[in-house]
């Protein structure tokens, strides 16, 4: 087995803002398998609060590159690397691979029994309530909107983008910014917009101030639920999870992760890092057994890969040509 590991840079027709992180662009690891012919491909970006990097990711798979080209499985890459980037790439690539080894595209290995489109979230970056408006009501077919807030800007962008789309699906993501009192306070803006998910509220470590917190509006956990070993603690706190193949470390841990959060009573959301289509295919893979998706990333690029994701009627479909094809 020949392992190739390259840094891509893609960038941003403009920055994207959250509550504590301003991207510019997607620079991603891609890991290339090749086997007498055969090859698997796979995209890491990491995750930024996790000070992974493109230069981090790549020592992680050079320093495990011996057992890799030594024929290392899907299964032993679990406990090769721990969850991120690195193990995303490689686990990815080894999924492709595997499934031109067996005749078979990833679906099928994956034991789907088809692919369809996935109603698909468009996301709005932090700005201004006439910026943020502005942005939602360039998206014309979008179905879902969900809007990236910080403490500074909630409730008058929150009422102009839906002003801006009345009639779409609207979700809201923190990105660990409130506090149980600020919260509470946005509450009734929230319900009056008609917003119907509240993703990760609180900082790291403050999952518990959920507890007994009064809610009509579903909350999903996203920084506080990195892997599987995570989920038996956010029980009757959250109310979905949401996956990233960049958290969990590749769609192997990421199949597990939906089927167990169904399990424990949890809905189950996918969504991603920073990322182009080829980093998309995948999770869209695990997206067809998701309730709510936020795949959206290859949108602020400048440019996207030759082959690309669709989007269209606010939908997404990857076909297999791009990845994981026979």
């Amino acid at each position: 087995m020949k392992l190739t590991v390259r840094v891509e840079e893609w960038p941003y027709v403009t920055p994207f803002r959250i509550t504590d992180y301003v991207f510019t662009g997607a620079e991603v690891v891609v890991v290339t398998l090749d086997d007498g012919g055969l090859t698997g491909r796979g995209e890491g970006n990491g995750v930024y609060y996790h000070g992974e990097t493109p230069d981090s990711i790549v020592r992680d798979v050079e320093s495990v590159r011996g057992a890799i080209e030594a024929g290392v499985s899907r299964e032993a890459v679990q406990s090769l690397l721990l969850p991120g980037g690195a193990r995303n790439a490689l686990d990815c690539a080894l999924w492709e691979l595997d499934a031109k080894r067996a005749g078979k595209s990833v679906r099928e290995l994956a034991g789907l029994p088809s692919l369809r489109p996935l109603l698909t979230t468009f996301t709005v970056s932090a700005g201004t309530p006439e910026d943020m408006a502005a942005t939602a009501k360039s998206y014309t077919d979008a179905r879902a909107v969900k809007v990236k807030l910080t403490p500074e800007n909630t409730a008058d962008c929150i009422r102009a983008v839906r002003a801006a789309c009345p009639d779409v699906w609207l979700g809201v993501d923190a990105n660990r910014g409130f506090t149980r009192a600020s919260l509470e306070a946005l509450m009734p803006v929230l319900k009056g917009c008609d917003v119907s998910l509240i993703e990760q509220p609180f900082a790291l470590g403050h999952d518990g101030d959920l507890e007994g917190f009064q809610r009509s509006i579903p909350i999903a956990a996203d920084e506080s639920v990195q892997s599987s070993g995570d989920l038996k603690a956010m029980v009757g706190l959250y109310d979905a999870i949401n996956i990233k193949l960049d958290k969990c470390g590749g769609l192997t841990e990421g199949l597990h992760m939906a089927r167990e959060a169904r399990k424990l009573g949890f809905k189950v959301m996918v969504g991603c890092m920073s990322g182009t289509s080829l980093a998309m295919a995948p999770a869209f893979v695990l997206g067809q057994l998701c309730d709510i998706v936020d795949l959206d990333a290859p949108m602020f690029l400048a440019r996207d890969r030759e082959r690309a994701v669709r989007y269209a009627h606010g939908e997404l479909f990857c076909p297999e040509a791009l990845w994981g094809g026979v």
